[in-house]
């Protein structure tokens, strides 16, 4: 059994925490990211058909006349790979980031619909 979790149901963690979309044209994953720029966060495909998504949060410098009430993001290192289905277009992933939004789309291949015939039946 892989280690590594399904791209439509991984393990949950504080610090990455994505969601799967499922639509007719790609499988499109989502991940809140706030605080980090598209220089900070690598996506990468390994053996085959994993997604790799990978980053670190460094530590912001206070400045001492800065008030903190509360230390909101977490810092450090952060590791998500997801196992794609067999009917994605590996060649053709596409990733985005805006707003601390990471959209990582993959598309599907289409899949061809077999031909029925009708058949008379006789008798």
């Amino acid at each position: 059994m892989s280690m590594i979790p399904s791209f439509f149901g991984g393990q949950r963690s504080n610090t990455f925490d994505p969601f799967s979309l499922n639509t007719p044209e790609a499988h499109v994953l989502k991940a809140d990211l706030p605080g980090l720029n598209k220089e900070e966060v690598k996506v990468e495909v390994e053996d085959d058909r994993v997604v790799r998504i990978s980053g670190e949060r460094k530590i912001e410098k206070e400045d001492k006349n800065d008030t903190w009430h509360r230390v909101e993001r977490s810092s450090g290192k952060f590791v998500r790979s997801f196992r794609l289905p067999e009917n994605v277009k590996m060649d053709q992933i596409k990733a985005a980031m805006e707003n601390g939004v990471l959209t990582v789309t993959v598309p599907k291949v289409e899949v061809k619909k077999p031909d029925v015939k009708a058949i008379e039946i006789s008798g």
